[in-house]
């Protein structure tokens, strides 16, 4: 049977997210159950992923869409790149769910199906230690998070984005026990996704077309021709953990935002040590044209 998912993200500002959320659901492994959105404006990131959705054809059998926490527990205030949905101008007619709140739904499905789900985790970690706040029993509830975050490099570690963005939130979730496989920069930035494989994407279908677009945004944005698929390599440890390898690890962060790992046997986190390249690079392309098959 698929593995039942949520994905958590701040879709919308890297494609990363947007590219992640097209390898879930072109992966029959998985069962996206729900989509919460993280940092800033959540409506606009959860109407983004309610279109992603429907361009790949799941509009009738796709995830519940729900907005969560705008702002982080740190305090620090959230990064906005400004072009978040900006390529749809009527991204408002996308029906999302707003009767219950995105820490809330992710404290009672877990609790609802004891060790039936798993959460990807590729923004800050925000709605996931309110979860942990609303109830404690989340640790346990939860399968397994899945994570982009954090640097595991031997020398020269920096902050990470979904780590440094929400400190609080990050240390309450690595300190809460909760089984983790967390993908850090040292493994993603190994990758680069160029316009090679973008065509290959834009040919697929109206999904692909959407994705080149969004792409290109990007690109524009940080001034270069290609981006790390940060998100989607994240992703694919759950989708086929074959192309990787881990160590089992204890993680604190530090008050900097900087990811501390040593190894312990008996530890509750698994850091993505390596990867099949080649494989990986072709797995985020044909799971993403895959949405593009009628």
């Amino acid at each position: 049977m698929a593995q039942q998912l949520i994905l958590d993200t701040d879709i919308g500002s890297d494609v990363d997210d947007a590219l992640a959320l097209s390898v879930i659901l072109g992966s029959p492994e998985v069962e996206l159950k729900a989509v919460t959105t993280v940092y800033g404006d959540t409506d606009v990131r959860a109407r983004l992923a309610s279109r992603l959705v429907k361009l790949a054809g799941r509009a009738e059998t796709g995830p519940v869409i729900i907005p969560g926490e705008t702002e982080t527990l740190s305090g620090r205030p959230v990064w906005w790149a400004g072009h978040e949905g900006k390529l749809f101008d009527d991204l408002a007619v996308e029906q999302i769910e707003t009767g219950i709140s995105a820490p809330d739904y992710l404290a009672q499905a877990v609790a609802e199906q004891p060790g039936q789900i798993t959460i990807l985790a590729i923004a800050p970690l925000t709605n996931i230690a309110l979860a942990l706040r609303r109830d404690p029993s989340f640790a346990t509830n939860v399968r397994r998070i899945h994570m982009m975050a954090g640097d595991f490099r031997e020398t020269g570690r920096t902050p990470e984005h979904n780590i440094k963005s929400d400190i609080t939130a990050a240390k309450e979730v690595f300190q809460a026990g909760i089984p983790i496989t967390v993908t850090g920069l040292d493994i993603t930035t190994q990758l680069q996704l160029d316009a090679k494989a973008v065509a290959e994407v834009a040919a697929s279908g109206p999904l692909g077309a959407a994705l080149e677009k969004e792409i290109g945004q990007w690109w524009r944005f940080h001034g270069h021709e290609w981006n790390n698929p940060h998100d989607p390599i994240a992703a694919l440890t759950l989708i086929e953990p074959a192309l990787f390898s881990s160590r089992r690890t204890d993680v604190e962060i530090s008050d900097e935002g900087v990811t501390l790992d040593r190894a312990n046997p008996d530890g509750r986190t698994d850091v993505i040590a390596t990867l099949d390249k080649p494989a990986v690079a072709r797995a985020i392309v044909d799971r993403i044209m895959v949405n593009g098959v009628s």
